[in-house]
């Protein structure tokens, strides 16, 4: 798959994955990759930015933790990401309609 075609859409699959609960960075970039069945297979230079920006907007939390001597950061969703899924949720439903009916074949 494009990267391109991702790009517009990070936040709201790194929201989507951190539903469930707390994530460290490494982990949250596996939960894509399987929650996609492998299709997505994001760098940590996309990543990692990303989940600063949507911390910066108070989406997410994030705090470290020494974890086997290695120092690492953990994400969580605050109620205003929630608030953000929601909205990011209805916002995909709009476009994959709208572009469903643009790419739809009726022969």
């Amino acid at each position: 798959m494009k990267a391109d075609i991702v790009r517009g859409h990070l936040d709201a699959l790194l929201l989507a994955t951190l539903e469930d609960g707390p994530l460290h960075g490494y982990a949250i970039i596996e939960a894509l990759q399987d929650r996609s069945g492998g299709v997505l297979d994001l760098p940590t230079g996309s990543v990692y930015p990303a989940l600063r920006r949507l911390e910066r907007a108070r989406f997410v939390t994030g705090h470290w933790s020494i974890v086997g001597g290695r120092r690492r950061r953990t994400y969580q969703l605050t109620r205003a990401g929630r608030q953000e899924l929601v909205r990011e949720r209805a916002d995909w439903s709009r476009f994959t309609s709208a572009i469903g009916g643009v790419l739809r074949s009726d022969s």
